[in-house]
């Protein structure tokens, strides 16, 4: 288990917390604000070609089947956003029709990757599959057949990991409600992402770190892996659960550098108030920025955005909000 070390940095993140707050940012006419958007698990993919932000995530959580489905917004700074528009809506036939949840753009072989969790009636049970288009404004069609992740299981929230030889690995999650200690696995991909190469392996157990609490009794959670390396090469996973104050965003850390692990866990969540299911991204001037949904409660749940410093270990720390809005009260979330 990774030594915390984190009274310094906890103090010096809340310091910073507060230091950089600021008058809150006001959207451009004919625009929304994060605070106006209900969204979670929120992914920003920056397209610095173009210098436009795309914001996806679940936008319809509750929707009735057949209904429903992704959509998109879009940002030049951040603050002002535009949308929704619609990038993809169930076609007839698909094996998913409900529960759209969790979508990842991602960029690979010139094309655009959208990793999606659908809900399948006749296996009663949510699967990962892949969606693809020819930008990331869409429009997205079925690309990988059929689910990604095991027919068998209950699984969602999958995220696209490049190894060290180009080869692509999806990871996700095999739903605590099918297991009880939800996993997180991950499994190669084909090299045209059309589905699975092979079989998944187990990285860990949701109970395995030290910060989780049962979500209910014998019931320990998984959500929303993200995978990225550090300014020194290592390779380190986000990933969420329920903690001591609820919903919250973890830290792992591959001993091996690979995806295959075995993984450590920091022993203190990175945020560790009520939001979860995070990402990270750098904005066009190199700002590292956290982006996650909170509160967990909807139809509450909002994009809150975050700078990220990096300790001397290694470890990423909260430094503070990237706007106003970033949190419901001032120096609240981490």
């Amino acid at each position: 288990m990774i030594k915390p070390g984190y009274l310094c940095f906890a103090l010096f993140a809340l310091i910073a917390s507060c230091l950089h707050a600021q008058q809150a940012p006001v959207a451009s006419p004919g625009t929304v604000s994060l605070a106006e958007i209900r969204i979670r698990d929120p992914f920003i993919l920056p397209d610095s070609a173009q210098r436009i932000y795309y914001l996806f995530g679940t936008n319809y959580p509750d929707a009735a089947p057949g209904k429903g489905g992704f959509d998109v917004y879009t940002s030049r700074d951040l603050i002002s956003w535009q949308g929704p528009e619609a990038v993809y809506r169930p076609a007839s036939g698909i094996w998913g029709w409900k529960n759209f949840w969790a979508p990842e753009c991602h960029t690979y072989r010139g094309k655009s990757y959208l990793f999606v969790t659908m809900w399948e009636e006749a296996a009663s049970q949510r699967g990962t599959t892949i969606l693809r288009a020819e930008r990331p404004a869409g429009p997205y069609r079925e690309y990988a057949k059929g689910r990604a992740t095991p027919e068998e299981w209950g699984a969602l929230d999958g995220t696209l990991y490049l190894d060290g030889q180009g080869d692509p690995w999806m990871v996700f999650c095999h739903e605590w409600v099918q297991v009880g200690d939800g996993t997180i696995e991950a499994v190669p991909l084909r090299k045209n992402l059309r589905g699975p190469a092979g079989k998944p392996v187990t990285l860990f157990a949701a109970s395995e770190a030290p910060w989780v609490r049962a979500y209910a009794p014998g019931k320990y959670v998984t959500d929303g892996p993200f995978l990225y390396r550090n300014s020194r090469g290592e390779l380190l996973m986000l990933w969420s659960s329920f903690g001591q104050e609820g919903y919250a965003l973890g830290v792992a850390r591959s001993l091996s550098g690979e995806v295959t692990g075995p993984w450590e866990h920091v022993s203190e969540p990175l945020f560790a108030r009520d939001g979860g299911h995070g990402m990270l991204f750098r904005t066009f001037d190199g700002q590292l920025v956290l982006s996650l949904h909170q509160p967990n409660k909807g139809p509450l749940e909002r994009t809150r955005l975050f700078l990220v410093g990096e300790r001397p270990d290694g470890l990423p720390y909260v430094v503070g909000r990237l706007t106003e809005e970033a949190v419901p009260t001032a120096c609240d979330g981490s």
